[in-house]
């Protein structure tokens, strides 16, 4: 928890005092009925408290994810609430997400997934640059031994790790262009091999 989120517990258990109280001081000739509606209402703020808290699991169980059709050569991503498309792939052995960025030429790890992916800081020489959205940063070219789609292995790929801040890695058109066919129809996008 951040210092914020203390604030505002802090500020909305005070709230949740004052009302208890009040409502004891205005009502004390009907306290037995008083408690019945507190408990149901605490049961309310913890139940909303725990949707709340739970939303992030609620949402990954509830939302669709990417089905690898081996047999068939094809993996499905499906479309997410912010509109782009999400993919895992293993990066040397370690399951690592992307956003499928057609606007890419390249595929453009953050700092922390080229760590986990193996990738020592102390060896990225940021000499390379790109143009963003956000103005020109710097880029440090690399080679992944490995990098896997379900079936589709491919090795010894060229990518970037990228100096800025970035939340996600990105999947430029540098690795999309190994597959056959590229579609996006009903809230998919599809790769074919």
């Amino acid at each position: 928890m951040t210092q914020m989120d203390f604030g505002t517990l802090a500020y909305l258990g005070l709230l949740a005092v004052v009302l208890v109280f009040w409502m004891f001081v205005q009502n004390r000739e009907k306290l037995g009925r008083k408690l019945q509606y507190l408990a149901a209402w605490g049961l309310i703020f913890l139940g909303v408290i725990a949707a709340v808290g739970l939303w992030g699991d609620i949402r990954q169980t509830v939302m669709p994810r990417q089905a690898v059709f081996a047999d068939e050569g094809r993996v499905e991503l499906p479309r997410a609430p912010d509109g782009h498309y999400y993919v895992s792939l293993e990066i040397n052995g370690v399951p690592t997400r992307f956003v499928v960025d057609t606007g890419a030429t390249g595929m453009v790890l953050t700092r922390k997934d080229a760590e986990r992916a193996g990738l020592e800081a102390g060896d990225l020489v940021f000499q390379g640059q790109a143009s963003t959205a956000n103005g020109v940063v710097q880029t440090a070219p690399v080679r992944l031994g490995q990098v896997a789609l379900g079936p589709f292995t491919d090795r010894n790929l060229r990518a970037y790790v990228n100096q800025g801040e970035m939340k996600t890695s990105l999947l430029g058109m540098s690795y999309l262009q190994r597959f056959s066919r590229l579609e996006i129809a009903d809230g998919k996008l599809v790769l074919e091999r």
